[in-house]
């Protein structure tokens, strides 16, 4: 593998998705324990002691960080409020375009464009290629994020601070290609994926796939889910023209390399179960009851 890095160092800018960062440590903290003892149903008070908060400010944090209270945050990601996603849009990806949704739900569509690397970089495993990467708070812990000159190619978060191995993760996936760590690259990327003031239709954020023709499919179709929606395995299959691929399309999905912005975490078992995510079931449900908080507004 062949591995160039450059090191630059960043200016001390002030981020706004740095406190998001900080919020989401203690959501994550929140939601682990709400998952690991839901059998007993905890209390609210419970959950706030478990992550050393009062009651009022665990209130004060869902609401600063996913606009919703824990209460509507928790149903938000609830089987059942996926049952009626998937009930109530029975073929999503055909109806996206007449939903006549609005805001944030309607801007992520259209502020994000893409294009595909050719058959040849993903065989060749990258090589050839130069890539850019850096480490960025977002509203979902530390990302890393990995782009050409011409857009995004990867979006990764890195656990328990261990950023060589959400590096790593990205190496694999592409092991012959250059790496460069430069930050002020990649900065604004992560800026305008993950706030969503920044998400305009008219300087829309490209994403480069670099794939399959398969896996670029899926990916594609991954795109056409509206913000705050859920879709399951064999409507994406369906949507790509094999619909008795919902296994191989599972696959494809599970090695985007684009997450967050490429939406696999709205893809859902047809029971409406949150089925495997690679970034990890804690982190889908936090992503789909942020979503679900940017659609709700602040009364939620």
């Amino acid at each position: 593998m062949k591995t160039s890095v450059t090191l630059i160092q960043d200016g001390e800018a002030e981020n706004p998705l740095l406190g998001a960062m900080t919020d989401y440590d203690k959501v994550r903290r929140a939601l682990a324990f709400i998952f690991e003892t839901w059998r007993d149903q905890p209390s609210l008070d419970a959950v706030a002691d478990h992550v050393d908060l009062s009651t009022a400010h665990l209130n004060h944090l869902f609401r600063r960080w996913a606009g919703l209270s824990p209460k509507a945050f928790l149903q938000a990601i609830t089987i059942d409020h996926a049952r009626r996603l998937l009930r109530d849009s029975a073929s999503i990806l055909d109806a996206s375009l007449d939903l006549g949704l609005s805001g944030p739900a309607r801007l992520h569509d259209l502020f994000v464009t893409h294009e595909a690397m050719s058959p040849g970089d993903w065989k060749a495993g990258g090589a050839g290629l130069s890539l850019h990467y850096g480490f960025h708070p977002s509203p979902f812990g530390e990302a890393i994020i990995v782009c050409t000159e011409r857009g995004i190619a990867g979006i990764g978060f890195v656990d328990e601070g261990d950023r060589a191995a959400a590096l790593a993760d990205m190496v694999r996936r592409w092991p012959k290609a250059v790496y460069i760590e430069n930050g002020a690259i990649t900065g604004p990327f992560a800026s305008r994926a993950f706030t969503p003031d920044l998400w305009r239709r008219d300087a829309p954020l490209k994403v480069i796939f670099i794939g399959s023709d398969f896996e670029i499919s899926v990916w594609k179709a991954l795109l056409h889910i509206p913000f705050g929606s859920a879709t399951t395995y064999s409507d994406i299959a369906s949507q790509v023209g094999k619909p008795n691929a919902a296994r191989a399309v599972g696959a494809a999905i599970g090695r985007n390399p684009v997450s967050f912005v490429v939406p696999c975490h709205r893809v859902v078992g047809k029971s409406g179960a949150l089925t495997g995510y690679h970034w990890g079931l804690t982190r889908k449900r936090a992503i789909l009851g942020w979503e679900a908080g940017q659609i709700s507004g602040p009364d939620s």
